[in-house]
């Protein structure tokens, strides 16, 4: 199959031998359009001939070449993407073939709509036996651009509808390890956990990823994708969080060194909002922390809320409408939904 233009000069469609029988349509802009679109003269002679196989419903071999020359031209045409599944199949064309020609349309495109509702088609119409090449051009995808988001949910779909979980979870240790601040990553990494039907689930899971998350805290405080996922590990369940060790182990160490510490005050306030009742080890390093204008008579909360204003300047008001929910003669916060609201989420 023939699935686009070479790279010899263009030769026009009314020029082509094979398409003396069709008449193209032109496209209708009406009497006085307002601001007509300055088409260049082979996209304007291309879509006049799509139109016009598409109005006759053509299934046939030229009119799935023509498809490829237009999606050439416009690869965001979702029309002509849909007619081309639909002749496709009338010619029970080799689908193989066509993952060869979506390659080639998408290494420029990767952020395309219609190429990634496309491809999504071919796999579920391969089946399981297209489960290894889409990983494979997904991780192709996440060399050029960690953070695509198509790719990642393509990704995530093929998972889910067609399998591939053996070694998801080791290839987003790697994506990990190559940069820990990938935040694409520890979704994908919470999304395996979470959903993957060979590891038994979150509740399985927590110890062993609680201990991974601890030390990605503890070598990079800063980056707040470990604290997010942290969090999350305990979705629905923050007592495990407030009575969990290693987490006031890891509060500990952070807030002692000398280290970025926004990450590790905005979590110990909110399991301060949750009951949990620290030891004086981590009182006192809040107190080293604690500017010298705020009161040492003040909730640790409240004293908490103070050191994030000057911390974290940006968000200067929220600290302080924070501030102002605590009251005075008590550690204990008022807007005890946060850590759910907060927790790490299911998608990207």
């Amino acid at each position: 199959m023939d699935t686009g233009e070479d790279k010899r000069t263009r030769i026009p469609f009314k020029e082509r031998p094979e398409w003396a029988d069709v008449k193209p349509v032109p496209q209708d802009d009406g009497p006085s359009p307002v601001v007509p679109i300055a088409y260049t003269e082979d996209f304007s002679e291309t879509m006049d001939y799509f139109r016009a196989i598409y109005v006759a419903d053509e299934r046939s071999t030229r009119a799935l070449q023509l498809t490829a020359e237009t999606i050439q031209l416009n690869p965001g045409n979702y029309t002509v993407w849909q007619f081309r599944r639909v002749v496709l199949e009338a010619l029970g064309v080799d689908l193989h073939e066509e993952l060869k020609f979506v390659d080639r349309i998408a290494g420029e495109n990767t952020k395309n709509y219609q190429i990634w509702h496309h491809r999504r088609w071919l796999a579920e119409k391969l089946g399981a036996e297209a489960v290894t090449n889409e990983l494979e051009f997904t991780k192709k995808i996440f060399s050029q651009d960690a953070k695509n988001y198509h790719a990642w949910s393509h990704r995530q779909w093929v998972l889910q509808a067609l399998g591939g979980w053996e070694n998801e979870l080791a290839y987003c240790q790697q994506l990990l390890e190559d940069d820990i601040y990938n935040n694409s990553a520890w979704n994908q990494r919470y999304f395996v956990v979470t959903r993957s039907p060979l590891l038994g689930g979150l509740a399985a899971m927590r110890e062993l990823e609680v201990n991974y998350t601890v030390q990605a805290l503890r070598a990079s405080p800063e980056n707040e994708s470990p604290w997010r996922y942290l969090r999350g590990l305990y979705k629905n369940d923050t007592q495990s969080l407030v009575e969990d060790s290693q987490v006031a182990a890891v509060l500990l160490d952070v807030l002692t060194s000398k280290n970025n510490h926004v990450h590790a005050l905005s979590l110990l306030l909110d399991l301060l909002c949750h009951g949990f009742e620290p030891r004086e080890e981590l009182k006192s390093a809040v107190d080293v922390l604690t500017p010298q204008s705020c009161s040492p008579d003040l909730p640790l909360a409240k004293r908490i809320c103070s050191i994030l204003e000057h911390a974290d300047p940006v968000r200067i008001n929220y600290w302080n409408w924070r501030k102002s929910t605590i009251p005075v003669q008590s550690a204990k916060c008022q807007n005890t939904d946060r850590l759910a609201d907060l927790s790490m989420q299911d998608d990207l």
